[in-house]
This record gives C-alpha cells, structure tokens and sequence, in this order.
C-alpha cells in the first residue's frame, strides 16, 4: 500500500517534468510528506525561477486505503495555489490498471488549472411567484 503512494507521486512528478520540462523558464521543485500510518502522502509543487525565487503552484494529496474486496484504492485531491478550488479523483485497482496512464491523466488535469468556478444561484421564490400570480390575474 505504501509503496503505492510513493510510486503514484513520483509518477506524478516524472509526468510534470516529461510534459513541462521547464515552466516558466525555471525548474519544477517539490516537496514530499508520508505518514505511513495514515496511509497519507502530499506533494507541494513550486517553480523555481531564474533569480531562485519559488513561486508556489499547488498540491496532490494522495490518500491510500484497502476496500473490502482487499483491493487498492487511491484518492487524490489536487489543489491550485491562490485558489480555494480542490478536485478528487479516485484511482480503483483492478486488473490491467496501468497506474502511470492514470498519474498522468491526474497530472494532466492539475496542470490544466483549476475548473471554472460554478455560477452563483439565484433564488427564484419570488419570479416564481409573480408568474403564479400573473396567470391567476
């Protein structure tokens, strides 16, 4: 299981360097955590630039877990610097799962950006009501 987390990261990091070797004219810098107990790993992404600033871009946080048929599932939340926005994607094993194929449709998603924001709802009680009333009148 935990051999899992480390390898979907660094799949994840080897898709980002194969994809954008370069971003911004910098180098892709990252940072790993693991808790093996929790069966819990992150990676924060930064781009260092030229002058050797880092400039934060974002995260994956992988969970783990064992589902009751004893198979392996992974759920990755990824997240974008400077915005509250957050996407899950989980990842079932089952037989032919090609894992690099699914860290780089994850890593794909991240480096697309965040997903638009979704429109805010109007409430419509009271057009609603002025139609009822329309019809009635």
């Amino acid at each position: 299981m935990h051999a899992r987390l480390i390898s979907i990261l660094t799949a994840i990091e080897n898709s980002l360097l194969a994809d954008d070797p370069s971003p911004d004219d910098g180098s892709w810098q990252t940072v790993r955590t693991v808790n093996y107990s929790t069966g819990i790993a992150r990676m924060r992404l930064s781009v260092k630039d030229a002058s050797g600033a880092l400039k934060p871009r974002g995260a994956f946080l992988v969970q783990g877990f064992r589902l009751a048929d004893e198979s392996t599932c992974l759920r990755a939340t990824l997240t974008w610097h400077g915005t509250e926005t957050s996407v899950t994607r989980s990842v079932y094993e089952k037989p032919g799962i090609d894992w690099t194929y699914e860290a780089r449709r994850i890593t794909a998603e991240w480096a697309g950006g965040p997903p638009p924001a979704p429109e805010p709802q109007t409430d419509t009680t009271d057009d609603a009501a002025d139609v009822r009333a329309m019809a009635v009148g």
